[in-house]
């Protein structure tokens, strides 16, 4: 079924009640589904134009948070990035952070903050979390022996328990340290004046960052 949705989601604008949840993992755990995450213009033009020529349903999800978060020049040539293939943002060492969406600038943001204390973590923007790029992360947590999941949606149930099992079962002597998730909470997306407690900060990663590299 070629059908394409696009929908905008998640947190970081402050909107009203109801109108900021993370549905990710729901789309995901349909059989048939493919759920599709840009953080880039670029990005989201090659995975927009795959997405529509693709035979299967598109998830294709939109952050509301990076809708005027930069501006980026893209060809106005045809192009596609393929789906199921992650990108690696930063390439680092002694610890992965993998990331989609609004929340690949703020793991950018902490990286920066941690590079004054020699930790060159690498960053992968997994970009289509459905089917997810397998490889990828194995091999990178197999380059870098730690990994760190940053995403909005609340940790329980949340696409990260499903990437710490991945890891689990095929890279688990490789792990140097427990893999940590960095996450919103277990509770509905607070009203404006809270948001700020709900959503991920860079001081948040940051934190776990330095806690997986001293364990």
């Amino acid at each position: 079924m070629p059908l394409v949705i696009r929908m905008p989601y998640g947190a970081g604008v402050k909107a009203l009640e109801l109108h900021s949840e993370s549905t990710e993992a729901l789309f995901c755990h349909i059989p048939g589904l493919k759920v599709v995450v840009p953080s880039t213009p670029f990005d989201a033009k090659g995975l927009l134009i795959a997405s529509i020529r693709s035979d299967d349903p598109v998830i294709f999800l939109e952050p509301k948070k990076l809708y005027r978060a930069g501006r980026q020049d893209i060809p106005e040539s045809d192009y596609e990035i393929p789906l199921g293939t992650a990108k690696i943002v930063r390439e680092g060492e002694g610890l992965t952070i993998f990331c989609w969406g609004a929340m690949v600038p703020q793991a950018q943001a902490a990286a920066d903050a941690v590079e004054k204390d020699g930790i060159f973590p690498e960053i992968i923007d997994l970009r289509t979390l459905s089917p997810l790029d397998h490889e990828t992360i194995i091999q990178s947590v197999q380059n870098t022996g730690r990994a760190l999941i940053v995403h909005e949606a609340p940790k329980t149930g949340g696409l990260g328990a499903e990437i710490v099992a991945l890891i689990s079962e095929r890279a688990l002597l490789n792990l140097e340290a427990p893999v940590l998730r960095i996450t919103g909470q277990d509770i509905v997306v607070p009203l404006p004046k809270n948001e700020d407690y709900y959503y991920p900060s860079p001081e948040r990663i940051v934190r776990g960052i330095k806690k997986s590299m001293e364990f």
